[in-house]
């Protein structure tokens, strides 16, 4: 039933059988059985099924985690089929998370997958109970202000949280994992003789990180970083704010879309030797194509947000601090620390 929620770290850790130890061999071999064991014991909570979540989904299923929490109020569209491959012709109508149910399941039966669908669950009370029962909440493709209103719910309750998702060729991944501790290669041993250390990192919320100034930062360092690609999408979580949740989707869009971009630019202090306006072609290529999923796009982004939550459970390396842009136009990435 949807109002049941099970699982967590409620009650003894599951111990990895011989069998499962067998299947999860080679991951064994590359992060310990400690790091597997944690993911073995993991919740995590997906909300909202579209092609992020679709790639995101598959990969840290695969790698074993104990349970997967699905949530989606929405049936399946035509425009579903191209980047979720969970989804067929005839699913289209179906409720997301009861057509991707199945075949979630297929790819790894050793992981429980429970599927949520009534919308009441996101209201406050049931919100705060179902993220109170999951060890990690991530939230897939929607606006800035549901994604603030949950990662503040997972701050209350001491839940990592993950977003991510997509924007035509454009692509982001946002994580506040609190008060983080891993795993890190000591980059001042010997090589002879190799050795880990205990590292911290503290997190901020989302809202906190969207007040990030750029300032003190050289020529070099704010190129690393394309803050135009940070910019356009932050313009682009304003202007669903402006438009009742809705991307651009027409080039007469592009000059209300261009000037919130500059309008957030101007106030950010990035170095105006390397960026003075956000250019002109990106904003008409995300005025026509923002609301659209492009298969590769989805790929990639729900690829790093997989391997990060992977990451983040098994303590092992450095996670994303704590903002990831992708730029499918060059197919590079880069992460921007927002007020760490």
């Amino acid at each position: 039933m949807d109002t049941q929620y099970e699982g967590g770290s409620k009650g003894d850790p599951v111990q990895i059988t011989e069998d499962e130890a067998a299947v999860y061999d080679r991951q064994i071999r590359l992060w310990g059985l400690e790091a597997q064991q944690r993911m073995r014991n993991a919740t995590i909570l997906v909300i909202r099924l579209r092609g992020t979540a679709t790639e995101a989904i598959k990969n840290i299923v695969l790698a074993g985690i104990g349970k997967l929490v699905i949530y989606d109020s929405e049936e399946v569209k035509e425009e579903d089929l191209g980047a979720g491959f969970f989804f067929r012709d005839e699913d289209v109508g179906k409720k997301r998370v009861d057509a991707a149910k199945a075949r979630i399941e297929a790819l790894n039966p050793l992981v429980t997958v429970q599927a949520l669908r009534h919308p009441t669950i996101l209201e406050q009370g049931s919100l705060e109970a179902l993220v109170m029962s999951v060890d990690l909440v991530c939230v897939t493709d929607w606006d800035r202000e549901a994604l603030i209103k949950i990662n503040d719910i997972c701050r209350q309750y001491g839940k990592p949280f993950y977003a991510g998702g997509t924007f035509g060729l454009l692509g982001y991944v946002f994580c506040d994992l609190l008060k983080h501790d891993y795993i890190s290669p000591d980059r001042s041993a010997p090589k002879e003789a190799p050795k880990n250390v205990k590292a911290t990192a503290s997190y901020p919320r989302l809202s906190m990180a969207l007040q990030h100034r750029w300032t003190g930062l050289t020529k070099r360092q704010t190129k690393e970083l394309n803050p135009a690609v940070v910019h356009i999408i932050l313009a682009l979580w304003e202007y669903q704010h402006n438009h009742e949740g809705k991307l651009p989707d027409d080039i007469d869009t592009a000059s209300d879309l261009g000037q919130i971009a500059n309008s957030i630019l101007a106030t950010s202090d990035v170095n105006r030797q390397v960026l003075t306006s956000i250019p002109l072609d990106l904003i008409d290529a995300m005025s026509t194509s923002a609301a659209h999923e492009f298969s590769p796009t989805c790929a990639v982004v729900g690829g790093i947000l997989a391997q990060d939550i992977l990451k983040a459970l098994a303590a092992r390396e450095a996670p994303i601090a704590n903002f990831f842009t992708f730029d499918g136009n060059t197919g590079g990435g880069s992460v921007c620390r927002m007020n760490m």
